[in-house]
């Protein structure tokens, strides 16, 4: 069989090549993208926007990154429930499916109604406990779909029953997260099972903290997982998961079917798991540079880094750049002060100066290698791994995290595309450059 399977797979690669040069003869975006590297207009939307550059007759032009959620800069959205020191999670959720700001009433009305959706029934519980996996993503999707079962409701495509399961996944995805990771720590480590349910008067973050760690959090850890939660809700329709959402219901499909697919999404490395390389990449250079205050030597590691000498050898730095934010990320810079004080809480300012300087002379030691003039920065995976391990949450929850603060904006997507867009199946054209017709031959004479 093993033979087999080599000699089918020699087959499969020779049928899978495309000459490379037949992408600009025929004028392929090859990943929706132009020739410029900004997007291809595929769709509209009124849920997120994402600046970082602007384009004119002379080409693309490096900005200053902004990121709106409804029209509003998420920068002001952030420093305004910062300064009533209260979480942001619900109000932005609200904003997002809503396209409004909640009044206090409002607000409390919402975070109650989602409070009210996060218990998991026992039998529900059970099945989740029952998943065996080693990916928390893979257990998340499956566990959408078997609410699918649960819900005598999914397949109705009223308005009402759409936004009530929307809320319901909002509720309800960080509890499968937390279920899920006991039960693999239970099935695979040996671990004690710790189930805890959530709690009504806790905000999302302090939940999660909760169900993941007991009280062992403090103020300051639940504050920066809440601007986490919020700064990972909404990144316009383009990006891969929201776009998978919008694919996928424009076909008028379920729910949960929607969203599983959006989890499969971010499940890639190329897009969820940016943090967890991050880490893995500043335990590298920890590792190998000595003097963690010298500037000459951590650039000359980076461009070691990049001429795929260290590291993982891919000629990456893990957290630098983006697709669309050049001069900055509006997430970055605000997870960077909320960071810097819970180093100061720790005792790890040397670990958080460190990831500083590397996002300093990132740039420098890019331009130097590659010779390229394109403007790059940090962006939001560059810190939230550093966030994420130093308030103790396991590796293997920093994409789940993702996926649950992702929610809220898959759900915008979802209801705006089946209940607002042009109600026709997302369906590009593929050029085929295959002979254009072949004879058949019989069996006996191949």
């Amino acid at each position: 069989m093993e033979d087999f399977l080599k000699d089918i797979s020699g087959l499969i690669s020779e049928a899978v090549k495309i000459d490379k040069t037949l992408f600009d003869e025929y004028n392929v975006k090859r990943g929706l993208r132009n020739s410029d590297g900004s997007g291809v207009l595929v769709g509209l939307t009124n849920v997120g926007d994402v600046v970082g550059y602007v384009k004119d007759k002379d080409g693309v032009k490096p900005v200053e990154g902004n990121l709106r959620y409804r029209g509003y800069p998420i920068t002001q959205l952030v420093k305004g429930f910062q300064a009533d020191k209260r979480p942001g999670f619900d109000e932005s959720a609200f904003l997002l499916l809503t396209g409004k700001l909640p009044t206090k009433a409002q607000l409390n009305n919402f975070s109650e109604y989602l409070a009210w959706n996060r218990d998991l029934d026992e039998n529900f519980t059970n099945m989740i406990l029952s998943l065996r996996g080693k990916d928390l993503m893979n257990m998340l999707a499956r566990s959408v779909l078997i609410l699918y079962t649960q819900d005598e409701t999914a397949e109705d495509y009223s308005h009402l029953s759409l936004l009530n399961q929307s809320l319901g996944l909002i509720a309800k995805l960080p509890v499968i997260v937390a279920y899920s990771y006991h039960g693999m720590r239970h099935a695979y480590s040996r671990k004690n099972l710790v189930i805890r349910h959530p709690r009504p008067n806790l905000s999302p973050a302090e939940n999660f903290l909760y169900m993941i760690k007991g009280c062992n959090y403090t103020a300051l850890e639940a504050e920066i997982l809440d601007l986490s939660f919020v700064l990972h809700a909404e990144h316009g329709g383009g990006n891969n998961s929201s776009f998978t959402t919008r694919v996928v219901s424009s076909s008028m499909t379920d729910t949960y079917s929607a969203i599983a697919a959006a989890i499969g999404s971010l499940k890639g490395r190329l897009h969820g798991g940016a943090n967890l390389k991050v880490l893995e990449m500043m335990e590298d250079v920890k590792a190998n540079v000595k003097d963690w205050a010298s500037e000459k030597e951590i650039k000359q590691y980076l461009i070691k880094i990049l001429k795929k000498e260290a590291f993982d050898n891919s000629g990456k730095i893990y957290g630098i750049g983006h697709a669309v934010y050049t001069l900055s990320d509006p997430r970055a810079v605000l997870l960077k002060e909320k960071a810097s004080e819970l180093a100061k809480e720790k005792g790890l300012e040397k670990e958080f100066n460190l990831y500083s300087l590397v996002e300093k002379l990132a740039p420098a030691a890019f331009h130097s290698i590659k010779g390229e003039k394109k403007t790059i920065s940090a962006n939001v995976d560059f810190y939230s791994g550093f966030v994420y391990e130093t308030i103790g949450i396991p590796k293997e929850l920093f994409t789940p995290i993702f996926a649950m603060s992702r929610m809220a904006g898959w759900a915008a997507h979802r209801l705006e595309e089946v209940m607002f867009s042009s109600g026709r199946i997302i369906r590009p054209a593929y050029k085929n450059v295959a002979p254009c017709e072949l004879h058949y031959a019989k069996i006996n004479e191949r």
